[in-house]
């Protein structure tokens, strides 16, 4: 720039307002430079100007010369490379960029060439933008934007979309949403360049009233006659201010604006804080709105996590399923049962000569309050004869209160009574196995079964078991006790004891005292005793281990619909580079832009987890129609499970893409399309 050029330029910022009026925009030797592959190309050089309050300046220019970018730097949407820019004396290079966007919120309003509306939401919608950014309560911002409408002429189409709007129309909604938080500062870049000449007519109109009440209007334009509506014309050219003159054929008079629409700067300005709740009801709703525009692209996102989740809550539901059915048929075989050996342990070469476990035990162990009911066992193996039919039988000597310790159930006839005990009665009650051998086409109730040399009556047949603790393949037959004492083993001690626990009595303190109680009778610990709870227990871990690793397997494919989501939601930033840029122009903070993705992310996957956890009680039907000995069984813990952790994950993978289009530059995003 010449000497004769800065001598012009001073002298006419000078006669732009009071030598003791201090300018409301001062630029001082700004330049901006740009990355152009390995070079750096340099746009602004050394710009110096000063803009008072209540001004109408034109900054006119051809293509290329920078003026858009000045424009860009005057509303804080881009930062100069050096030099130094004040707000009403303050430095902007002094404010982070929380405090950048208050300004960009209600110290400036924007009005672009192309309008800059959002296509999802109606007029109002779009004139609410920035109120919503500024806290300001539902109530008041809609009736605050429909007033504004309804000054621009515009009130019987507030309802409809940018799409259903003229181009006047919509630049007219662009000025509304520019006043709605005050707009100090009306900066309009060609705001009549995609117009025709009539609504361009109706925009500067509305520009000037707006000057005439108050507000500083910035107007930058490549054509003449746009700039002949300003009191004051800046022209730049390549980078550089080459004039800035009075503008004779219009009036030079400021109006001070109203106090209601004043901003007013303060140390460590940032604008309210205030309707936190509002602020996050309005970002939740602008994410719905944002899945519902694009539909296809929402449910390909919650693709990966509707699978995994799917996957995680029927594995889940399937292991329980598998581990309640072990468990059922551990308690077939008798709740909480503990039984009694003789010898130290399982293979005890000496407790074959162990005869201490008498009946007498068993008597005093019966007494016990823990007690629910208690048997003896004295197990031999005998040729077993009915009529020409022989075959190897397990005999087994039990109390009357055999049955109920081991869960059986009878399926015909009926079981033998303490009474047949007492008697010593002749009688057997059988299994399925030994039904089907010695009686396959005849009742066997009342039938003589020789039991080695001891004819037996078969008075009841037990229900087939599919428990696989109990033998399937074998014959058992089950008689009184003392008649397998006295007339098959001849002799007097048990050959075990087996105690079904009361269910309100834990298992470990019913195990203690049966030892406590057995030493103090025998006087030595010549016995050891077994415990269901050590097998359901083992079994159980066994299972829920089991149960982990498939679930560690499906989280997998959680994982890979996380990551599912974080690509979708990258290309999603991508797409919506331009919406996120008109968000920050209009005064959004990064965590506002942060705030709403994240939502996004975490809405695709929480209603993702909710139909993934609905197709796996869908899967649960299916599987129970083909397998019947399992049932999937669904837990509120793992659906809650489920729903946290879609939460988490839409969190942990949708914070890098809210991340980047948090960070992104305004002017950058506005300039994608």
């Amino acid at each position: 720039m010449s000497m004769d050029n800065n001598i012009n330029n001073a002298q006419v910022a000078e006669s732009a307002g009071s030598t003791s009026e201090k300018p409301l925009l001062e630029v001082h030797g700004v330049t901006r430079s740009f990355g152009l592959g390995t070079e750096t190309v340099e746009i602004l050089h050394g710009i110096d100007l000063k803009i008072y309050a209540g001004e109408m300046v034109a900054i006119i220019g051809q293509s290329g010369s920078g003026k858009s970018t000045l424009m860009n730097i005057l509303g804080c949407l881009d930062k100069p490379t050096t030099g130094e820019y004040y707000i009403e004396g303050r430095k902007t290079s002094d404010l982070d960029s929380d405090e950048l966007a208050g300004l960009r919120r209600d110290y400036f309003g924007f009005i672009f060439q192309r309008y800059h509306l959002l296509g999802h939401l109606n007029a109002t919608g779009n004139v609410e933008i920035p109120a919503i950014y500024a806290g300001i309560k539902s109530d008041k911002r809609v009736d605050r934007a429909n007033d504004l409408l309804k000054r621009l002429g515009l009130e019987e189409r507030k309802e409809h979309l940018p799409s259903e709007l003229s181009g006047g129309q919509q630049q007219r909604v662009s000025i509304a949403r520019a006043l709605m938080n005050g707009g100090q500062v009306i900066l309009a870049d060609e705001p009549t360049g995609a117009l025709d000449s009539h609504s361009g007519e109706e925009v500067m109109k509305i520009l000037k009233d707006l000057n005439a009440s108050g507000h500083t209007v910035i107007l930058v334009t490549h054509d003449p006659k746009i700039a002949a509506n300003a009191g004051r014309i800046i022209e730049i050219k390549d980078g550089e201010i080459i004039a800035d003159y009075k503008n004779d054929k219009v009036s030079l008079e400021r109006h001070q604006l109203a106090e209601e629409d004043r901003v007013v700067l303060k140390a460590g300005f940032i604008l309210q804080m205030r309707a936190y709740v509002d602020r996050f009801r309005e970002a939740f709703k602008m994410a719905f709105i944002a899945m519902i525009s694009h539909k296809m692209r929402t449910l390909l996102t919650m693709l990966g996590i509707i699978i995994g989740i799917m996957a995680v809550v029927s594995v889940v539901a399937l292991g329980k399923g598998a581990s309640n059915k072990v468990v059922s048929d551990i308690n077939s075989i008798g709740t909480n049962t503990i039984s009694v050996f003789p010898g130290k342990d399982f293979g005890d070469i000496r407790s074959g000569k162990i005869e201490t476990l008498t009946v007498q035990d068993m008597k005093v162990l019966e007494q016990q309050v823990f007690t629910d009911a208690i048997t003896p066992n004295r197990q031999s193996s005998l040729l077993t004869q009915y009529h020409d039919i022989s075959a190897n039988a397990k005999v087994a000597g039990v109390s009357e209160q055999f049955f109920r310790v081991k869960g059986y159930e009878i399926a015909n006839g009926h079981l033998f009574t303490k009474q047949d005990v007492d008697s010593l009665a002749q009688v057997a009650v059988i299994d399925e196995n030994t039904r089907k051998r010695f009686f396959a086409y005849e009742n066997p109730i009342g039938k003589t079964l020789m039991v080695g040399k001891v004819p037996c009556v078969v008075i009841g047949v037990l229900k087939a078991s599919d428990s696989p603790f109990d033998s399937q393949d074998s014959l058992n037959i089950y008689i009184p006790y003392t008649s397998a004492m006295s007339r098959i083993v001849n002799e007097k001690y048990l050959g075990s004891m087996t105690i079904r626990v009361k269910d309100n009595v834990p298992n470990a303190v019913a195990q203690e005292a049966i030892e406590h109680v057995l030493t103090l009778r025998h006087g030595t610990k010549d016995f050891f005793t077994n415990s269901s709870d050590t097998i359901l227990k083992t079994i159980t871990s066994t299972t829920d281990t089991f149960t982990y690793l498939i679930s560690a397997i499906a989280v997998i494919s959680l994982i890979v619909g996380g990551i599912g989501v974080m690509n979708i939601m990258l290309v999603s930033v991508t797409e919506r580079t331009k919406e996120i840029g008109i968000r920050m122009a209009v005064g959004a903070r990064q965590s506002d832009i942060l705030q709403q993705f994240l939502i996004e992310a975490v809405l695709v996957c929480l209603i993702g987890g909710g139909c993934g956890v609905i197709c796996s009680y869908g899967i649960g039907v299916v599987f129970g129609m083909f397998v019947q000995s399992i049932k999937m069984e669904f837990s509120v813990t793992s659906i809650i499970a489920a729903v946290v952790c879609s939460s988490l994950i839409g969190m942990l993978f949708g914070y890098l893409p809210a991340k980047n289009a948090a960070k992104l530059n305004p002017i950058d995003a506005l300039a994608r399309e």
